[in-house]
């Protein structure tokens, strides 16, 4: 069923008149004086004004120079939803710049807002997931995360949240995870992201698939995905209408299929013939991982007997305009051109 988009404008009854701003640097300091002022309204003007300022890269590094992040720390915890709100709106808008971030992590604003996950108001959240995301894209921010003891909360959210946000649960997951797994594992990650594999969403597919792949470049998550029984599912999205579903389907078969247990998962899912419908389409964004997963299922003889009735598949890749596709279409055919040396060869 869809869901309502999540909506950023404020309560009816909120005044939205700007305070007045001097020109020039003294705005700033005059700006951070209100937000620390015990007048409701003047708190929630001043928000208002630096939502427009930070827009704008050398105000985001003049207010962090002045202190303002320990304000806005201190209003994420207000009471009035408004103020709340245009507080994680100001620090999202400072995280999509590359000071801001770095401004965000250095000051503790990732634990700060981890008080807001349960706030009541949705955009709020939303506010607070994209900042969590932006961060997390850096080494630091995602280690911030980690720190935090997010990950058990963000996978228990990821059962309960709106679908915008889940999105952004996703993003921050799949950054975060390619750092460290055990957290996520223990809080049962891979579980929840079997089922977020069917969902009607196609971005949600698509990252819940991206995450497993993330999951599945640990040699713990490999073992977690096989035992979940989520190489089927994945082997399904193969044939996904949507090509980003496809791309990271394959990816994470890919890695799941280092382990002997993955690839006799996929030969038990019949992942072939899928597979090789992506190799065989020129215009699949999928053909590079397609022919990599097919390389690891041609390790097994009678995934290499399969494969040598379509050898002709992966010799018309040699001629494809992308050098990684060519490459991959070489050690496929070596790996599947390959026979025992022993003189009672099984082909």
């Amino acid at each position: 069923m869809a869901q309502p988009r999540i909506s950023a404008y404020l309560p009816p009854d909120i005044d939205p008149t700007k305070a007045a701003l001097a020109f020039g640097r003294r705005a700033l300091p005059k700006l951070n004086e209100e937000l620390q002022s015990a007048e409701l309204l003047t708190q929630q003007r001043a928000l208002m004004a630096l939502c427009d300022l930070v827009h704008d890269p050398e105000k985001v590094y003049q207010a962090i120079a002045l202190g303002f992040l320990a304000s806005l720390k201190t209003l994420l915890v207000h009471q009035d939803q408004t103020v709340r709100q245009k507080t994680t709106e100001v620090l999202s808008i400072m995280a999509l710049h590359s000071i801001g971030r770095e401004g965000l992590i250095r000051s503790g604003v990732i634990s700060a807002l981890a008080g807001l996950l349960d706030d009541p108001v949705d955009i709020c959240r939303k506010n607070t997931h994209q900042i969590f995301d932006m961060l997390a894209k850096l080494p630091e921010g995602a280690g911030g995360v980690l720190q935090a003891g997010l990950i058990p909360p963000l996978v228990l959210k990821m059962q309960t949240e709106l679908d915008e946000i889940q999105e952004l649960i996703l993003g921050t997951l799949s950054n975060c995870l390619r750092v460290e797994v055990s957290e996520a594992l223990a809080a049962g990650a891979v579980p929840v992201l079997k089922e977020k594999l069917s969902h009607p969403s196609t971005a949600i597919r698509s990252k819940a698939a991206w995450v497993l792949l993330e999951i599945s470049s640990h040699a713990e998550g490999k073992i977690e995905v096989c035992k979940e029984e989520v190489i089927p599912v994945l082997v399904s999205l193969l044939e996904d209408t949507q090509p980003e579903v496809q791309v990271s389907s394959t990816g994470a078969l890919m890695f799941a299929l280092v382990t002997p247990q993955g690839r006799s998962s996929a030969m038990g899912a019949e992942a072939i013939p899928p597979l090789l419908t992506l190799v065989a389409e020129e215009t699949s964004k999928a053909r590079l991982n397609a022919i990599k997963t097919l390389t690891l299922l041609a390790e097994l003889p009678e995934g290499r007997q399969t494969l040598l009735d379509h050898r002709d598949t992966f010799q018309r890749c040699l001629d494809d305009p992308s050098e990684a596709v060519q490459r991959a279409a070489e050690i496929a055919i070596t790996v599947i051109d390959w026979k025992p040396s022993c003189s009672r060869d099984l082909f």
